[in-house]
């Protein structure tokens, strides 16, 4: 199976390709059924009307999320003080940097950018656990490494959503190796 090849995408119209429809829709729980209807809605409701930021909103609110939770990187601190300060108009908010607890590079023997000098590690389980302690509703990463994201995710208590992809060579818009003929040659795509 392979979708991304698939010419037809029958699918939209109803066909089960894997023949495995009601084996699948035993998987949802309940809570995974109010999430669907959720976003479906929204989906629905403000189909190219809204941007990734308002539809967080509009989905919490939904929701009845009260505590939203931010696991930023350093590097999109402006960035963070400004979704931040968005988000805090309709929830309580915590933020949490990549940086947290100080923990040096060494203390695990990992690469550094600098050798000749002390750089705290990015640490994504120390975010979820901050995040966790405060009992988030929803956690939103902004910009973690590729690998951070992938532990911030798997040790988060919340459920998960990504509002920005790391990407410093594209301005955070991985996309843009796929838009731009010269990066798809490079990419040899």
């Amino acid at each position: 199976m392979n979708c991304a090849s698939c010419p037809h995408k029958d699918c939209y119209d109803g066909k089960d390709c894997l023949d495995s429809k009601d084996e699948i829709t035993k998987l949802y729980t309940e809570q995974d059924i109010n999430l669907l209807k959720t976003s479906t809605a929204i989906e629905s409701r403000y189909y190219m009307e809204k941007t990734r930021i308002e539809e967080i909103i509009l989905f919490s609110e939904m929701m009845n999320y009260e505590k939203i939770g931010m696991a930023f990187c350093l590097g999109l601190e402006e960035e963070s003080r400004i979704i931040h300060s968005i988000f805090k108009k309709h929830f309580k908010v915590y933020s949490v940097c990549c940086k947290i607890c100080g923990i040096d590079k060494s203390d695990f023997n990992l690469e550094k950018i600098h050798e000749n000098r002390k750089e705290s590690m990015c640490n994504p389980i120390g975010q979820a656990w901050f995040l966790n302690k405060k009992k988030t509703d929803l956690n939103i990463i902004i910009g973690l490494c590729m690998g951070h994201d992938l532990l911030f995710t798997e040790h988060s208590q919340a459920p998960v959503t990504t509002l920005v992809v790391k990407d410093r060579i594209l301005a955070h818009n991985p996309l843009g190796a796929v838009y731009s003929k010269y990066y798809r040659d490079k990419l040899s795509i």
